[in-house]
């Protein structure tokens, strides 16, 4: 895994265990050499976790609708920034960037990222694993209803085991690492 997808909040969020797992999340990265692609802000835990990774000499690609760089929401220190025209551009680009991804807290640009990624995967636009980063149970709620999602005969359960929840961010490098070794042995993601 070169470069990491991180999906978050463009808010920190009321529990600063959200920004302590963003700083460790990057902290990893960087000590395994993991580039960042993200949605390029400044704000909230994405711009926590892309300093953290420019902080400690890491690599930040950024991919961000021009009309959040008109309003100054954007990283200037990113390695490397693409504006794109719009969301749907945004998430090509990440999805085209990024080799897995991983949910950080966030809302609905969050859970649109994550669910845009996993439709792609479904319909095999690419093989990349996700995981949920569940910190403080977070991603529980969402967790249990997918469970309901299943069991109500729409997303089989192959497809549900596709998204993986962590505790931590050690453990989620560790799935996605497993996730894309049983990719390359030709399981399905």
């Amino acid at each position: 895994m070169a470069k990491l997808a991180v999906y978050c909040g463009s808010k920190p969020g009321v529990d600063p265990a959200y920004a302590d797992a963003a700083v460790r999340l990057a902290d990893l990265m960087v000590e395994r050499g993991i580039d960042l692609v993200y949605g390029g802000g400044k704000l909230g835990l994405m711009g926590i976790v892309a300093d953290r990774m420019l902080e400690k000499g890491g690599k930040v690609f950024g991919v961000i609708p021009q009309a959040l760089v008109d309003v100054e929401v954007a990283h200037t220190g990113c390695t490397e920034l693409y504006p794109v025209a719009d969301m749907h551009e945004r998430k090509a680009k990440m999805t085209e960037l990024a080799d897995a991804f991983v949910c950080l807290p966030g809302g609905i640009g969050t859970l649109d990222e994550l669910f845009e990624a996993w439709t792609w995967n479904a319909l095999g636009y690419h093989s990349k694993p996700f995981c949920l980063l569940n910190v403080g149970a977070f991603w529980d709620g969402l967790d249990g209803f997918m469970d309901t999602v299943m069991r109500q005969g729409f997303l089989s359960e192959d497809r549900r085991k596709q998204l993986m929840l962590a505790a931590s961010p050690e453990e989620a490098l560790k799935k996605l690492d497993e996730a894309a070794a049983n990719a390359s042995e030709g399981m399905v993601w």
